[in-house]
């Protein structure tokens, strides 16, 4: 994912499109009258709860992997008090005022703490180069399978699908749905942002809901500054994810505990 490090996104985006062919279908913003109805029918929403109450959004524009595991492992485990107490975004003159052995730390998973836990260090998220298939690159961000490890490093258990030859729409198609019919198990999809009709490169969010009528899925996304929750089609979601991202093409996790 060392896309977000380039410039001439708009370039890119023209490229991407005339070599993709036809124009995605269009995106429907979740804030809309009819975004906020496709919500309300919905059949398959068992998700959305637990992912509304834990999001929060990324921090930089390389940490949506980050973001979309922490936002998960909270709907997962916050509950449970037990998670991992990160005290990285206190100062040390924080507490000086406060009562002797007062944890101002919450038991719950940071964009920050989640990277501690994984295979890749904080600096190479942030394009410090490492080897990959004997390669010196720079390799920005996560990729599906780096993301996967970092959840499982967390506590979760994951299924990897790459949205490659092997796949079917179909497959791709039942799985979303049928992880989204259910509580207590996520969908964290890796897409290319303008494969899909938006501006910008690789992006990874969260699946909330999946709307039978119009065919789409309620992507959850973790930069709202730049791109609030939208409804996408699924064939427009699966476009976005079989785009190739530097040893094999994006796709999905799906996530739940052990």
């Amino acid at each position: 994912m060392t896309d977000f490090f380039r410039t001439g996104l708009l370039a890119l985006a023209l490229a991407a499109s005339a070599a993709l062919g036809a124009e995605p279908a269009a995106l429907l913003a979740f804030d809309s009258p009819e975004g906020l109805g496709r919500l309300a029918r919905a059949g398959a929403k068992a998700d959305f709860p637990a992912l509304a109450n834990q999001f929060e959004p990324q921090s930089n524009i390389a940490f949506c992997g980050p973001t979309s595991a922490a936002i998960v492992l909270n709907a997962l485990y916050a509950q449970r008090g037990n998670a991992p107490r990160d005290r990285s975004r206190l100062r040390p003159d924080d507490q000086k005022h406060l009562p002797e052995g007062l944890d101002l730390s919450l038991p719950r998973y940071t964009q920050e703490s989640v990277i501690e836990r994984g295979p890749k260090s904080r600096a190479q998220v942030l394009g410090e180069p490492l080897t990959i298939n004997g390669k010196v690159i720079h390799d920005g961000g996560f990729q599906l399978r780096q993301l996967a490890a970092t959840l499982r490093a967390n506590g979760a258990a994951t299924r990897v699908v790459v949205a490659d030859a092997t796949v079917t729409d179909a497959q791709i198609r039942a799985d979303l749905i049928g992880n989204l019919e259910l509580p207590g198990d996520y969908v964290i999809v890796n897409y290319r942002r303008d494969a899909v009709g938006q501006p910008g490169g690789a992006h990874i969010s969260p699946l909330g809901a999946y709307d039978r009528e119009s065919d789409s899925v309620l992507l959850m996304d973790v930069n709202p500054t730049n791109a609030g929750w939208v409804w996408m089609p699924v064939d427009t979601l699966i476009r976005g994810m079989r785009t190739f991202d530097t040893v094999e093409n994006r796709g999905y996790l799906l996530v739940s505990a052990p």
